[in-house]
């Protein structure tokens, strides 16, 4: 890609991702066992359970989020690109160690898109792009990020649940 085009897309990419909400809340409740469900403030919901009997695991949709992320970018840039994509899908493999916290360490991403007269350095323009600039998950997974837990704790009988 020659300059000028470089400094065109760069500046058709302007404003990407601008409406960004600065706080994002969000709310997890527990069901019982290991199983909680999630729910944004738009109201979508997410089941979690720890063995994956009725729900995702949280690494799981880790990796979701970050194939999502980035393939929501790939998609943009290559549309401001003008590359007529009209399938895509990308497939995620994540290792993790087995040393708790068994962190993931090394992420394998393939992504495989289809459509007319495809340049594979456009997409590889766009993916670096995604990764340098726009994935906030990649960046927050970076090994800097704080995390900070507040807790409030209620005072509260237990209930018996009679099943006839």
């Amino acid at each position: 890609m020659d300059k000028d085009s470089e400094d065109a897309l760069l500046e058709s990419l302007k404003g990407y991702k601008k409406e960004l909400r600065p706080v994002i809340n969000a709310t997890l409740m527990w069901e019982g066992d290991f199983i909680f469900t999630g729910k944004t403030e738009q109201g979508y919901e997410m089941r979690y359970d720890a063995r994956s009997q009725r729900g995702c695991k949280p690494m799981d949709t880790l990796l979701l989020s970050l194939v999502s992320c980035i393939g929501i970018d790939v998609i943009m840039i290559l549309q401001k690109m003008r590359v007529k994509v009209v399938d895509f899908k990308a497939d995620i493999s994540g290792e993790r160690d087995l040393i708790p916290p068994q962190c993931y360490k090394a992420i394998v991403i393939t992504l495989h898109l289809a459509g007319k007269d495809l340049d594979p350095k456009k997409v590889e323009r766009a993916v670096s792009l995604s990764k340098k600039k726009y994935c906030a998950v990649y960046h927050t997974l970076k090994k800097d990020l704080e995390v900070n837990v507040k807790y409030f704790l209620e005072e509260k009988e237990p209930v018996d649940i009679i099943n006839d």
